[in-house]
């Protein structure tokens, strides 16, 4: 078998897997599981302008939260049903970061990450500033009776696993393709060498903002469907905390890996949850982690697994 046929073998068997789950996981696994799927997505999103096109972001909780509220306010406010809702909520992603490529791309480095940083908070203060209509700190909640699309209750504990897994398939999938194209090729050597991608005749600004819009649409989607699933909306998922979240998942998992922001965010989300029932000091465990996975693993887990063993691995 081709290493491709390989690669598309695992990645399937990993979403039947998941599917298998959704009947045999204890109650408390299972909404963990569709919990970990969604931030998943939000890790695949900053992946592909991390781990493959070797951007830092510092503000990717302005996407996560854009999609969050694009959904939540139009539910909330304008009596729209779920599906409408996660599509205005992927289309304020995808302007947002339409806008926030087109004048951080105009900087390199750690210029990029302090633009992007600057971005997050005025959408954080954003949100607090309009507090009559986003209740600010406090949030609001999506009550279940506006969780229900085509007769399909989505605050049931099944109905949400699939939602969760359907959303994460389609962006696993899609990052699998993505890099296959020219376009994902091509990003991974901006990667590598901007500058001799840059001779070898590619716009290099265009393939940055394509990365910029990819990563903030489906970071987008992935709050559209965090807060449309566990019912929730609030400013804290605006915080610069929810911008190092996705960067510390990915590279646990491995940057520029395909199963690495799932590996990375089960083993992350896993980590506190156990350490947090033996400390108050959960987030030092999961510093200590961190630390030593960078000292003997700096590549991530599925990164460390394709150099030693599986080279296939995309």
């Amino acid at each position: 078998m081709s290493d491709t046929g390989k690669s598309l073998g695992l990645h399937l068997g990993l979403l039947l897997l998941l599917l298998a789950l959704n009947w045999v996981l204890p109650a408390y696994h299972h909404g963990n599981l569709a919990r970990i799927m969604v931030l998943a997505i939000y890790a695949i999103g900053y992946n592909v302008l991390f781990g493959y096109t070797g951007l830092l972001s510092l503000g990717h909780a302005m996407f996560f939260a854009a999609g969050m509220y694009g959904m939540g306010l139009t539910i909330r406010h304008l009596g729209w049903s779920p599906g409408p809702a996660v599509i205005a909520g992927i289309l304020s992603g995808l302007g947002l970061s339409v806008v926030v490529g087109l004048l951080a791309l105009r900087t390199t480095g750690v210029a990029f990450m302090i633009v992007t940083l600057m971005f997050a908070q005025s959408v954080f203060l954003t949100i607090l500033y309009f507090t009559e209509y986003t209740r600010g700190d406090e949030g609001f909640v999506i009550q279940q009776a506006q969780r229900i699309w085509a007769g399909i209750d989505l605050s049931d504990a099944h109905n949400r696993y699939l939602a969760a897994l359907a959303g994460f398939a389609i962006c696993l999938m899609l990052t699998w393709f993505l890099i296959r194209h020219p376009f994902g090729k091509t990003l991974i050597a901006i990667r590598e060498n901007e500058e001799r991608a840059r001779m070898l005749g590619y716009n290099v600004y265009r393939h940055k903002l394509g990365a910029v819009i990819i990563s903030g649409t489906i970071s987008a989607l992935a709050g559209a469907l965090y807060g449309l699933l566990f019912g929730y909306a609030g400013a804290t998922f605006a915080t610069v905390q929810y911008s190092i979240f996705p960067l510390l998942w990915v590279l646990l998992g491995g940057a520029g890996t395909i199963l690495g922001p799932f590996v990375g965010t089960l083993f992350m989300f896993y980590l506190i949850d156990l350490s947090s029932e033996i400390t108050t000091a959960y987030m030092l465990v999961a510093g200590v982690a961190l630390v030593l996975l960078t000292l003997f693993a700096p590549q991530g887990f599925m990164g460390e697994l394709r150099t030693r063993l599986i080279r296939w691995l995309p």
